[in-house]
């Protein structure tokens, strides 16, 4: 009988418990904050922006928290549900930056892995484009360029990092995504700009035959 064989079971399931343990109190905080940033997003959209900014410095905590819970656990960090809130993190908070014309915040300055930021910041064409059809509706045209703009300058970012996968954490995909986005905004952008016109011009127009027929009127 091998006489250690008790000593390594004893420690090997004190070792394992203490990983459960970590990971029992991270994985709850994950999906906490990822429901914060969601939140987060809809405060943005209804232009809430301090509720989003307060969501998001709810979040920002539990991925604090959880750096510190699966400190000595870097197996259960990487697993997978800390990436996941930290893009949904970067996303929110990054669309929050640009609805308001601010600068984006550096992935350093947010704690966060540049594969989760890049990862986020490609969703968040996507809540770029909710918001760009949003400005249709009321017609704001000039901000809608402006916001196309942003979606367009952040896929010339993401086409320049040319990576494998293991490293991006697939962001070759969620960039495929934002693509087909920024061209399907370009798009809608373009034909509500177009009527538009076309309709000013037929005002126009109606209004100098209006004008003309007035004359004739009064010879």
């Amino acid at each position: 009988m091998l006489y250690n064989i008790d000593t390594i079971g004893r420690e090997a399931i004190d070792h394992l418990a203490l990983k459960h343990a970590a990971r029992e109190r991270a994985l709850p905080k994950s999906r906490t904050a990822v429901r914060y940033c969601a939140n987060s997003i809809r405060a943005t959209h209804r232009q809430e922006f301090r509720m989003a900014e307060e969501l998001m410095s709810q979040a920002a905590s539990l991925l604090a928290e959880m750096t510190v819970d699966l400190r000595d656990h870097q197996d259960i960090y990487y697993a997978g549900f800390v990436q996941d809130a930290q893009k949904e993190y970067a996303e929110a908070i990054t669309f929050t930056a640009l609805a308001q014309h601010r600068s984006l915040p550096l992935p350093d300055e947010l704690s966060i892995s540049y594969a989760a930021y890049l990862n986020g910041l490609a969703e968040a064409v996507g809540e770029l484009r909710r918001y760009v059809l949003d400005q249709l509706r009321h017609s704001n045209y000039d901000d809608c360029e402006i916001f196309l703009r942003y979606m367009d300058d952040i896929y010339a970012l993401l086409i320049s990092v040319d990576f494998p996968d293991a490293i991006t954490s697939g962001l070759r995909r969620t960039t495929d995504a934002a693509r087909g986005i920024l061209e399907k905004t370009r798009g809608d952008l373009t034909a509500a700009i177009s009527q538009a016109h076309l309709q000013q011009s037929m005002i126009k127009l109606q209004q100098e035959l209006q004008k003309y027929d007035s004359n004739r009127d009064i010879r």
